[in-house]
């Protein structure tokens, strides 16, 4: 399958440490190979995210690099779908066949951009897609989980991960983590 990869635009570390966490978390979770934060560095960040990563399974990457613009020429470069969620966008009902079958169809890797402070407009220019998940103000976390959801059709919420430490068995009532490994 092709890879996807998110690109985090303008990390601010005061302001987004538990958005930008959750964006990652949601990342993982739904199906992305690795994401990329730009903005400002913030290790503790980074940590956190390979942390979940040790116990829950992967493989997932978490970079940080500073020039978001020359992630997105590089990935560009290389044939990657730049696919920029935005609320100004074209609808994601509209859209999104096109999208799956330049994915699974073409073969064609994803980058999927999604802000944190106000998204410089050379961003809309430089993406092939800009997908509204909603024509109003929303999170980018939400936004990110709608569109990997439309994007696989479901199918991520199956995903086993390789290398996890931990497994929740799903049960009706309560908590039930299955231990896969002693080294916690």
């Amino acid at each position: 399958m092709p890879e996807i990869w998110v690109l985090r635009l303008g990390h601010r570390k005061s302001r987004d440490k538990r958005v930008s966490t959750h964006v990652g978390l949601v990342a993982r979770a739904f199906g992305a190979s690795g994401i990329i934060f730009s903005g400002e560095y913030d290790n503790q960040l980074l940590e956190s995210l390979k942390k979940v990563v040790e116990k829950w399974g992967g493989p997932f990457q978490i970079i940080h690099e500073q020039n978001w613009k020359r992630v997105i020429k590089e990935k560009k470069n290389l044939g990657y779908l730049i696919v920029h969620l935005t609320m100004y966008g074209l609808n994601l009902p509209m859209i999104i066949n096109e999208i799956r079958h330049k994915f699974y169809e073409e073969r064609k890797n994803l980058l999927v951009i999604i802000g944190a402070e106000k998204v410089p407009g050379v961003v809309y220019e430089l993406a092939d897609y800009n997908v509204a998940i909603g024509n109003q103000p929303h999170s980018e976390v939400a936004a990110l989980a709608v569109f990997l959801d439309w994007l696989f059709e479901g199918r991520e919420l199956e995903r086993e991960f390789k290398n996890a430490k931990l497994k929740i068995i799903p049960c009706k009532k309560g908590k039930k983590i299955l231990k896969l490994s002693d080294n916690l």
